[in-house]
């Protein structure tokens, strides 16, 4: 049942000891003295061992001080002819099991052995249980970290070092001292699963750890609870995704990114540029016609970037006069102007550490040209009646509807202002030059309005998508959304049909519709080459011009063979 070693410089001990626990079925080794017994322990495993205190010139202390230097997992009971409450004490405060006292009786030797070999049992299954957990630990790729109430750390995995720089050394610090290079977000969810009792969850942040380009992780915390149901602190997963990201970027599979909709490669293009742009301090210039999503992008591109937790701050130049631009912008003292009753905080001001988005800004006058350059190039401005300079750590996206090249050809805007901005072009696709999204997008709509006229209508008819499909979308996406609410308001049923649908947009869309056939029809050579040209051979724009779909530019010029050097 057992292996035993009896440890006894008298022979009658060790005689006694083997044959009683002979006869209860286990294998005994016995020993006469300190030597003797330490050649046999490194020899054997043994599942218990009785040794006497007194061992000729050594103890039955050092040899118990041996195996535990040793780490030998095997409960030891002391044996003493003289027994006192010191040497008993040393010996259960150095790692002895039990004592027994000679003469030793059978019942007490088999009574003792019993109650060692079952602690040693469940020393057994304590130990496999311990390093199940560690083989689990150790293989699992994901990150695992605990923290205490305190977010002290309190065990950590292997993987944990990998993805978020966290290795066992640091077990008893503060998690927030230790994560210097990270953006804090996983400190965050923890502290709201800490502070809720509840369970918290991060799809897909972007990391810094290491400066490591591009890396994502999603993370998933929970209470931890004790067996009496006491919360004592938290457990964080973090699943690094960096490689399913990428394949899913690679492949073009995404349909959704931020707040934006979209499963083409124009949307795909966007999307990439987007997370390039995220963490770049650069300027950026979104154009595209109206409705395309211009404001998304820049919220997009604000809050993929290290600059998230900072301000937003939103401008339409196109809104306010000059004067009021000037102190919307950036501010004034007390008696600046007339009505200055106060000093005014302006946007670049409020956006500080952040982003300030600058819609339309084709709009603006020579002069707000002029120091909006002033801010990009010295990276400060004036308030309004003060000639104090302020610092101006904020990040610039601009957008427009309109042509800039032509505007700064016409000497309308500023051609330096221009290539300031432009350092990094998004150019958003019209609606009609990605109709593959339509359905998903008529699929996110669906889910808006129904959260928002709590209503459960879960498709449109097959008549409405065609429709949807064919008509050019002037209006772009805002043009579909508005289109899509008028029909919510009117449908009862789960379903809309065409006779929900705007009355003006009907007619917009068969007109569209005819026009287009015709135009197709009797477009010739000249007229597609005379457009391609104006547009300097751009075909989208080409497209707009003639009031078609880009494809049929496309067809066009395969059909009259044009070359680009007509062009």
């Amino acid at each position: 049942m057992a292996n035993i070693l009896v440890v006894d410089d008298e022979e009658s001990i060790r005689f006694t000891f083997k044959n009683f626990l002979e006869d209860e079925g286990h294998e005994v080794t016995t020993a006469r003295e300190f030597e003797d017994a330490m050649e046999k322990m490194l020899e054997n495993n043994f599942d218990l061992i009785f040794m006497d205190i007194i061992l000729g010139g050594k103890t039955g202390i050092n040899l118990l001080q041996e195996t535990r230097k040793r780490n030998l997992n095997c409960p030891v009971v002391m044996i003493t002819g003289y027994p006192n409450v010191e040497t008993a004490s040393n010996a259960v405060r150095l790692g002895a099991f039990d004592y027994i006292f000679k003469p030793v009786r059978q019942e007490t030797l088999l009574h003792t052995a019993a109650l060692a070999l079952q602690h040693k049992a469940l020393q057994d299954e304590n130990e496999k249980y311990r390093s199940n957990l560690e083989a689990i630990f150790r293989s699992v790729k994901d990150a695992i970290i605990t923290v205490d109430k305190e977010l002290v750390l309190m065990e950590v995995n292997e993987a944990a070092g990998k993805i978020c720089g966290i290795s066992r050394d640091l077990i008893g610090k503060p998690l927030n001292s230790v994560q210097k290079d990270c953006n804090g977000k996983c400190l965050d969810v923890l502290r709201e699963t800490i502070s809720k009792n509840q369970p918290g969850e991060v799809f897909r942040a972007e990391c810094k750890f290491n400066n490591r380009f591009r890396q994502v992780v999603s993370i998933n915390t929970s209470p931890l609870l004790d067996k009496h149901g006491v919360f004592y602190g938290a457990v964080m997963v973090a699943s690094d995704e960096t490689l399913l990201n990428d394949l899913e970027r690679n492949l073009e599979e995404r349909r959704k990114f931020h707040n934006l909709i979209g499963q083409s490669k124009p949307m795909q293009k966007i999307y990439g540029l987007i997370e390039d742009l995220a963490n770049v301090e650069t300027t950026v210039l979104i154009t595209g016609e109206s409705g395309t999503g211009k404001e998304l992008v820049a919220e997009a591109i604000h809050y993929k970037g290290n600059r998230s937790s900072m301000p937003l701050v939103k401008v339409n130049c196109s809104a306010l006069s000059e004067n009021l631009l000037e102190s919307e912008l950036f501010g004034h003292v007390k008696g600046a102007f007339t009505g200055a009753d106060k000093d005014k905080t302006g946007r670049f001001q409020r956006a500080g550490g952040g982003t300030i988005f600058l819609d339309e800004i084709g709009d603006i006058s020579p002069r707000m040209q002029l120091r909006l350059l002033r801010i990009i190039q010295e990276k400060e401005f004036e308030r309004v009646g003060d000639s104090t300079p302020v610092k101006a750590d904020v990040r610039i996206i601009a957008a427009t509807n309109r042509d800039l090249t032509e505007k700064v050809r016409l000497g309308e805007f500023r051609e330096d202002l221009y290539y300031r901005l432009r350092v990094v072009e998004l150019s958003l696709p019209a609606l009609r030059d990605r109709k593959e999204d339509i359905p998903y997008l008529i699929h996110h709509f669906l889910q808006k309005f129904n959260t928002k006229f709590n209503k459960n209508i879960v498709a449109v008819s097959e008549d409405v998508k065609k429709i949807f499909m064919d008509y050019t979308w002037p209006g772009n996406i805002r043009e579909l959304e508005h289109t899509l609410e008028h029909a919510f308001v009117t449908t009862r049923q789960k379903t809309i049909t065409i006779d929900r649908l705007p009355e003006n947009f009907i007619k917009i869309s068969e007109k569209k519709t005819t026009s287009l056939t015709n135009d197709t029809e009797i477009m010739g050579r000249r007229t597609v080459l005379d457009a391609l040209k104006k547009t300097g051979g751009n075909k989208s724009k080409a497209a707009r011009l003639l009031g078609v779909n880009v494809r049929t530019i496309y067809r066009k010029i395969d059909k009259y063979n044009l070359r680009i050097d007509e062009i």
